[in-house]
């Protein structure tokens, strides 16, 4: 986690610049001139070991054609020794790695300090050269001293930091710049208001008119959201608009061809905008209250056919030819945005930080999200899309290649189906439904990610849930995943597992049958692609009631694809195990062990169908 404070000075891009969607140029480059890295926070890793602590992190970045990890450092005593740990692990893993320095903790005096840390790890096997200088990036750092980095570092450096063209920035002596802000704005490091509307684009021609020709590190970022309440001195909450960003804006830098791209990030937590797993080791700065059950590395299995295509320099148009198997993937927030949560919200109390970060109640920006279930393509053939949203039914055609789809948001399980030739050939229910409630009495406006066909279930460690409880306002929730685990029977600990519950069967992927007249009409087989059958209670996430009386919506955003058809929510069968018909019980109520946590749903009306 960064604090942002600065950005609310130095993030100021002009406002209304709007270009041409052709103003910038795409730059035909080789793929082999072509890189993409991760921005990688080595602050929240202390708790590593050693080399091999990073080594799943490594290969699974190189599995998805990510060159390089920009390890975000501070001043921090454990910088030194986890350093050398990436380092040894990225040449272990044939990875390269480079240093960003994070200008919220150096200073722009101490050019330096900073080319003696370059130095330092200059020369080390993982470390990435670019036209054979060692390549150096930042966080901020505008007026930094460049001579005097350049000076200690002894060698030819390509230094390509974060700094700011509309500050007036001396850009003569960089090598590249990176640009941060990977979503659309205020022009003040907020959400878009009225009026004031700074798109990425806006923000891309700007870097490059600024660089001249030089290489522009492009930013890619699916998500922002980050709601420390008074608990913590870093408080901050507000939002950037998400939605499809994800998948928008990979079809943007294939059409512009940078020479870098960045994505924002692997592993900030605090933000949200993480890809990589939640059982990546970490300490926890707090953000464990919204990060808890919420799975990204459904996003990280979607890059890699965008990731592909760039380096080949392949534009949008030509995806489709990097796509070797078939993905679905789903993401969308726990509850609606107009859930009231003043009671028992942790930013509803002032904050001693003067940093302008910091509003009360639900996250600045929040206006801005779509409630929505938003679900990305990538078919080697054709295929149908079905999607249940808490009873709502809508049907795609989905071709070929990469397509996104948008269904308006509705309270209960998600359910998604891919089929051809009237068979279903993929088939599940998310294991987190949507509440009309507050999980652990928060505005979590975090999304859950998964996929078609699943993944292992990621959770995560003890140490990246030390601080879940710390401000809570809610006496129901402790530190402990809970997705596809049981309560009752392995965890003694549990208060409820004394209350009367039947039992029911709950499953992450479901292979199905069809019946052709009725597609929804699924024969569950409860086969289990990558974890093992479990039995579960009624306060489980996989048990859910469908709502008739769910919150209005606003239009769906249908992109390429518009709804071939929409089924009622009674014309939706699905086994009964999921339609419980006991009423259910809201907060997020976890037990005591160290392995699960269970939510319970208040006054969701049970409705069985057929």
């Amino acid at each position: 986690m960064k604090l942002r404070s600065i950005l609310g000075a130095i993030c100021s891009l002009p406002l209304l610049i709007h270009a041409a969607p052709g103003s910038t140029v795409n730059q035909a480059r080789q793929s082999t001139d072509r890189l993409v890295f991760a921005h990688f926070m080595i602050g929240i890793t202390s708790n590593r070991n050693s080399a091999a602590d990073y080594d799943d992190d490594m290969k699974r970045a190189k599995s998805l054609g990510i060159d390089a990890f920009a390890l975000n450092i501070g001043v921090d005593p454990y910088t030194d020794r986890q350093l050398d740990l990436a380092y040894q692990s990225a040449a272990n893993n044939d990875m390269k790695v480079f240093i960003s320095f994070d200008f919220n903790w150096y200073h722009t005096g101490q050019g330096y300090e900073v080319g003696q840390k370059v130095a330092q790890y200059g020369s080390r096997p993982a470390q990435l050269m670019v036209d054979g200088k060692i390549f150096v990036s930042s966080f901020a750092g505008d007026g930094l001293d460049i001579n005097a980095m350049r000076s200690a570092a002894g060698k030819p450096v390509f230094f390509a930091p974060n700094f700011h063209p509309e500050m007036g920035t001396d850009m003569s002596g960089v090598d590249g710049l990176l640009n941060w802000m990977a979503w659309d704005n205020d022009g003040n490091n907020k959400a878009p208001k009225p009026g004031r509307h700074v798109t990425v684009q806006d923000g891309d021609d700007a870097y490059i008119r600024a660089l001249n020709g030089k290489g522009y590190i492009a930013p890619v970022s699916p998500w922002f959201f980050t709601h420390f309440g008074p608990e913590v001195p870093y408080s901050k909450n507000w939002v950037f608009p998400g939605d499809l960003l994800w998948y928008d804006r990979w079809l943007q830098v294939l059409d512009m061809g940078p020479r870098f791209i960045e994505i924002v990030t692997w592993n900030d937590y605090g933000e949200s905008h993480y890809i990589g797993p939640l059982s990546s080791p970490h300490t926890d700065d707090g953000a464990s209250k919204w990060v808890n059950d919420m799975p990204h590395d459904g996003w990280m299995d979607m890059s890699k056919p965008f990731i592909a295509a760039y380096k080949d320099g392949a534009s949008s148009s030509s995806v489709n030819s990097y796509i070797t198997e078939d993905l679905l993937v789903y993401w969308y927030r726990p509850a609606p945005r107009g859930v009231n949560c003043d009671a028992t919200d942790t930013c509803m109390v002032p904050a001693n930080n003067g940093s302008g970060n910091y509003f009360n109640g639900r996250p600045d920006g929040w206006e801005t999200m779509e409630d929505a279930v938003f679900v990305v393509t990538t078919l080697t053939e054709p295929a149908t899309v079905t999607v249940n949203s808490g009873g709502n039914v809508q049907v795609f055609d989905a071709p070929a290649g990469a397509s996104a789809f948008t269904v308006p948001m509705g309270v209960g399980s998600q359910a998604f189906s891919l089929s051809r030739n009237g068979q279903v050939i993929q088939s599940g229910v998310s294991l987190l439904p949507i509440i009309d409630g507050c999980v652990c009495g928060l505005y979590n406006f975090n999304p859950y990610v998964g996929t078609l066909p699943p993944g292992p279930i990621d959770s995560l460690q003890s140490a990246g849930l030390n601080s879940l409880t710390q401000g809570l306002h809610v006496q129901t929730c402790a530190p402990t995943p809970s997705l596809g685990n049981d309560y009752r029977y392995d965890h003694p600990h549990n208060q409820y597992q004394h209350q009367d519950h039947q039992n029911a069967h709950g499953t992450h992927d479901h292979q199905a049958t069809a019946n052709l007249h009725d597609p929804y009409n699924y024969t569950d087989q409860h086969e289990h692609q990558n974890h093992d059958n479990k039995n579960i209670n009624h306060d489980d996430p996989h048990n859910h009631n469908h709502n008739h009386e769910r919150p209005r919506h606003r239009p769906s955003l249908y992109r390429r694809n518009r709804p071939r058809k929409l089924r009622r929510a009674v014309q939706f069968r699905l086994p009964l195990w999921l339609l419980p018909s006991r009423p259910l019980q809201l907060h997020a109520v976890r037990s005591t062990s160290s392995h699960a946590a269970d939510y319970r749903y208040e006054m969701l009306t049970a409705v069985r169908f057929g």
